[in-house]
């Protein structure tokens, strides 16, 4: 992980000005955590990588939808959010930033249970996808509240489930009115 610090001198003061940790792959694959909460690297894209991150859950969904039933998914959900915790803990202490933005398991996790209860087909997966981004982005309340005063692993997994049940609900109310 490459930090830079520079240093100036402005009255007599010596004013040290850092750089926010800039992890890179090495650092991301040296710790289990560091991997997950980075979802595998798709948190080091260079722009976006919230979007990066929540797009990691497609093929999850796929190969879960594949290879398990419905009760085994939600198993796994609450499995992974668990996992995600722990992971966003640990990488969060280490980077000295508790929800930095390459972390993204958050989204990955939060979209695969959006896609489990988005009608089927690709028209009402997009627009789950933009709706999500939508609400995580935005953070309407109380998505800002927990986002802020939750500082923590389960802070950092909490306010993408509020988006994910914002995304639902909306999907919800199209599919009212479109049936």
């Amino acid at each position: 992980m490459a930090m830079a610090c520079r240093s100036r001198r402005r009255s007599g003061a010596l004013i040290i000005l850092a750089k926010a940790a800039v992890p890179n792959r090495r650092w991301v694959y040296a710790h289990p955590a560091h991997a997950i909460a980075f979802s595998g690297g798709a948190g080091l894209a260079p722009f976006a990588p919230g979007t990066f991150g929540t797009l990691v859950a497609f093929p999850l969904f796929a190969l879960l939808t594949l290879y398990t039933g419905p009760v085994t998914q939600v198993a796994v959900f609450v499995l992974l959010f668990a996992i995600g915790v722990w992971a966003c803990q640990v990488t969060g202490r280490a980077l000295g930033v508790a929800d930095h933005g390459g972390m993204v398991w958050d989204e990955t996790v939060a979209f695969l249970m959006v896609l489990f209860f988005t009608p089927a087909g690709w028209a009402w997966q997009l627009a789950a996808f933009v709706l999500f981004r939508f609400f995580d982005i935005v953070k309407p309340p109380p998505i800002r509240h927990f986002d802020r005063t939750l500082k923590n692993g389960f802070g950092v997994m909490f306010d993408d489930l509020i988006a994910a049940g914002y995304t639902l609900l909306v999907l919800a109310c199209a599919k009212t009115v479109i049936d």
